[in-house]
């Protein structure tokens, strides 16, 4: 489909649906409280808030170039404090802009990052240890297993299960946000490999919401994840004109085939909010 025609198109089905909610999953999931889910437009880059009660962490931080716009989209929802920032992997469209944010007005309490993560630099080259060199405080290596607190709701970290020595985007953190009775998967830049390593080991999980791997390119999201997360709703982050093959025909033709619908950051200005409360997803574009 033509970029500018998909563009068009999206943006009324925005509009459209705005103001409506649609029902999260019957899982066993907590229904107190509430949760929400930004993902910003940062381009072709990631940058997501996530917020419970008063707890609020940002998953990967976009481009340095794109700081100015993650920037003023957190202050305008009225962040000044995040309980931590989580880099996802060490690419700079997604580590890129953790350096400008801890020299700003909004404070960090902690920096996370993949326990995995290709180490031909060293430890001393990954982008968080760098971004920390002159505080006083040190990066916390997530692995599987991990939980962080977050309100009434929970933060887990599902993947990666092992170290991809070939593929960075292979050790991305996959989590699983857990809140407001219903639940999200991030999935980084997880591309086939780990999805596999995932899905043999029976650790993907049924999700509402799924930020879809890697922008969208073709070497993510397989029909074996999809059919396991078997999401309603589905969330790419990405700019077609900076990356003309994100999102690739195959990924939207296999998502429009299991009838999830599909946000991108490209239709909005600013980024696309999910509030999930009483076991409704409701959506606002910013």
């Amino acid at each position: 489909m033509n970029p500018f025609i998909h563009r068009i198109i999206s943006a009324v089905t925005a509009f459209l649906l705005s103001c409506t909610g649609v029902p999260a999953g019957a899982e066993d999931v907590p229904d107190g409280g509430e949760m929400t889910f930004l993902a910003i437009n940062v381009g072709k880059a990631d940058a997501l808030l996530l917020r419970s009660g008063e707890y609020a962490y940002l998953i990967d931080t976009g481009t340095k170039d794109s700081f100015d716009q993650l920037y003023s989209v957190l202050k305008s929802n009225g962040i000044e404090r995040l309980n931590g920032v989580i880099l996802t992997h060490t690419h700079s469209d997604h580590a890129g802009g953790l350096k400008k944010l801890l020299k700003s007005d909004i404070a960090v309490n902690q920096v996370y990052a993949s326990a995995f993560y290709n180490k031909e630099k060293g430890e001393d080259g990954h982008p968080a240890v760098k971004a920390l060199k002159n505080s006083d405080k040190g990066v916390v290596w997530l692995s599987a297993g991990d939980e962080l607190p977050f309100g009434d709701a929970e933060l887990k970290v599902i993947g990666p299960l092992e170290h991809n020595t070939e593929a960075e985007n292979c050790n991305s953190l996959v989590i699983l946000a857990t809140g407001g009775g219903g639940t999200l998967l991030l999935t980084g830049d997880m591309e086939f490999p780990e999805e596999k390593s995932l899905l043999s080991a029976g650790a993907i999980p049924h999700a509402d919401v799924i930020k879809i791997g890697n922008h969208g390119e073709d070497d993510a999201t397989s029909a074996e994840l999809i059919v396991a997360v078997s999401p309603s709703l589905a969330v790419i982050s990405t700019n077609t004109e900076a990356e003309p093959d994100t999102p690739s025909d195959r990924v939207m033709k296999l998502l429009g085939q299991q009838n999830i619908e599909v946000l991108q950051t490209q239709d909005t200005e600013n980024g696309i909010l999910l509030t999930f409360r009483n076991g409704t997803i409701t959506r606002d574009f910013q």
